[in-house]
């Protein structure tokens, strides 16, 4: 059994290091947050004061970090992972960030002689709890067989994407065609309810038809076709809106530094941060249905309906 350094406690962090002590590996856990590192002590975790009691005599050090600031700051800084990790110490950033910012911690943690991994996950709070995630690695061949059965722990597939970076890379597109395909089934089931035709009655033709994608018949926005979708729980998240706007704005930067056109990932991004400015970004991602039906929210205001202007 592995001695695993976690850093980062939240919605996903937790569950993923709860599978960890489930499956018999020791856990020293560290978030800034007191209550989450309470939480994960509740579930057999030890606690860990500072970073640096995190990963003192880990075999392994996983983060699951909000932003690449934080990444940068945890790995990178005077006082960081790679300058206070023990030699040999494997290095695994579960978080989703910039490439750019990934492709950094690779370099740095390769000049201080330690093996790392960017292996952001897609699955949200459910897949995390559950320990269905899905990973999508970058880094060496070396690195990969070694994390690999730890990440098994967390996850139903782990999957190499390559080299350093390209993970982070996997993800961004991943969550960028997630983003698009959700606004396009909403927009599908809104104009269905104009037409007259009910929702189960399109889920139950387009489910077996070419309209057919994760974003319907997983995760339905309207609620009773899919019954364990976030329609049916008052779009309460498995993944909110603001971490969509987020990942969507990381596929904008990518797609600016890489050259690329994605029209309908900036169209995307622009919806998420309207409906995410106007107070909604704590609920699921689908919950964008409201904005695009024009639903009044719960303070009683009716979100604009689009428009086909730009």
């Amino acid at each position: 059994m592995a001695r695993i350094g976690f850093i980062g406690l939240g919605n996903m962090g937790l569950p993923m290091a709860r599978n960890l002590l489930a499956t018999g590996h020791e856990v020293r856990a560290f978030d800034a947050q007191v209550p989450a590192v309470e939480r994960a002590v509740a579930a057999g975790a030890a606690a860990a004061a500072d970073l640096g009691a995190a990963i003192v005599g880990a075999d392994i050090v996983i983060t699951m970090l909000p932003a690449g600031q934080q990444v940068r700051d945890v790995y990178l800084g005077a006082d960081g992972i790679i300058g206070r990790a023990r030699a040999g110490t494997l290095l695994i950033d579960c978080s989703t960030i910039d490439v750019e910012t990934a492709r950094a911690v690779h370099t740095a943690a390769a000049k201080a002689g330690f093996d790392a991994l960017d292996a952001p996950v897609s699955g949200g709070v459910a897949g995390a709890e559950a320990a269905t995630l899905t990973f999508m690695v970058g880094g060496s061949e070396k690195a990969f067989a070694e994390a690999r059965p730890i990440l098994e722990k967390m996850g139903k597939a782990v999957i190499h994407a390559g080299g350093p970076g390209n993970g982070q890379a996997a993800k961004i597109c991943n969550n960028l065609m997630l983003g698009i395909s959700m606004i396009g089934v909403c927009e599908a089931f809104a104009l269905a309810e104009r037409l007259g035709l009910p929702a189960q009655t399109l889920f139950d033709i387009s489910s077996k038809s070419s309209g057919q994608c994760w974003s319907m018949t997983s995760y339905c926005p309207v609620p009773g076709p899919v019954p364990t979708s976030p329609a049916n729980r008052d779009y309460r998240p498995g993944f909110a809106a603001a971490m969509m706007l987020k990942d969507l704005r990381l596929a904008e930067a990518a797609a600016e530094s890489a050259g690329a056109t994605i029209a309908l990932g900036h169209r995307a991004a622009d919806l998420y941060h309207n409906y995410v400015a106007g107070g909604h970004g704590n609920l699921d991602f689908s919950s964008i249905i409201k904005l695009i039906q024009g639903i009044p929210d719960s303070g009683g205001e009716k979100f604009l309906p689009l428009s086909t202007e730009n």
